[in-house]
């Protein structure tokens, strides 16, 4: 029995099935790469493993590590460490970064956490992904650039010490310094604690990040899967000779 079980997962929003029986297994030390091109069902499939109120699952089951997510609020997946992060990092003015994040991270670990302790392990984590410490200030995302938002996502997994973490296109609006400064983050974080879901419409970020398997999406199927070489071959011939199979 894989950590993270995906069988047969039908997913719909606002009426209309996006996902139409998708089917994963990822194993924590594991890093799997999900791609497909743009309105495939990359990003649905990731929100429905963490339980975004939009997305309705219809059919199938996602369970982790033995436990069925479909019933579960988000708060509760994310105590069992489930982990997302976002596509699109909202801002929220008027919510300092510092305060969010030791409230998540007492939330998640069901305890609070020593101000000096956590201030000591946000210190040590925002200089290791290059994160400015006068964010520390700044309220979450604004005025943040893509790149830094997206390195404001993988800070909150660095300090939330997920052991599923679903990187929805981490890599999307990213220059190469900022692409290989969050990669280099990810790859902090891995281990065998920890499984990772890589979603990206691109390889580049898995020049940086290597994956164990692939899977390709398309119109809300896995239509290919194999090893990294996989990647290579959708980067030589794009996504047209796969959606014959879908």
């Amino acid at each position: 029995m894989a950590d993270l079980e995906i069988r047969d997962l039908k997913v719909e929003a606002d009426g209309t099935e996006l996902l139409h029986g998708v089917d994963i297994e990822l194993d924590k030390g594991k890093t799997l790469a999900l791609m497909g091109p743009n309105g495939s069902g990359k990003s649905t499939l990731a929100y429905a493993i963490a339980g975004h109120p939009a997305y309705t699952v219809t059919g199938g089951s996602v369970r982790w590590k033995g436990t069925e997510l479909n019933d579960l609020t988000p708060d509760e997946r994310a105590k069992l460490g489930v982990f997302l992060a976002m596509q699109y990092p909202v801002e929220v003015p008027g919510v300092s970064l510092t305060n969010f994040l030791r409230t998540a991270v007492n939330a998640v670990n069901e305890e609070d956490v020593p101000v000096r302790e956590f201030m000591t392990r946000l210190r040590e984590q925002m200089s290791e992904l290059g994160v400015n410490q006068s964010f520390l200030q700044r309220s979450i995302n604004e005025g943040f650039s893509g790149g830094e938002k997206k390195r404001f996502e993988i800070l909150q997994a660095a300090l939330l010490r997920p052991e599923l973490a679903v990187l929805d296109e981490t890599d999307s609006g990213l220059d190469v310094d900022a692409l290989k400064t969050v990669a280099e983050g990810v790859n902090r974080l891995s281990g065998p604690d920890l499984g990772v879901l890589i979603i990206t419409h691109y390889t580049r970020i898995l020049r940086y990040i290597e994956p164990d398997e692939v899977h390709v999406m398309f119109e809300g199927r896995i239509v290919a899967s194999g090893g990294p070489e996989l990647a290579d071959e959708l980067e030589e011939h794009g996504y047209e000779n796969l959606k014959t199979t879908a």
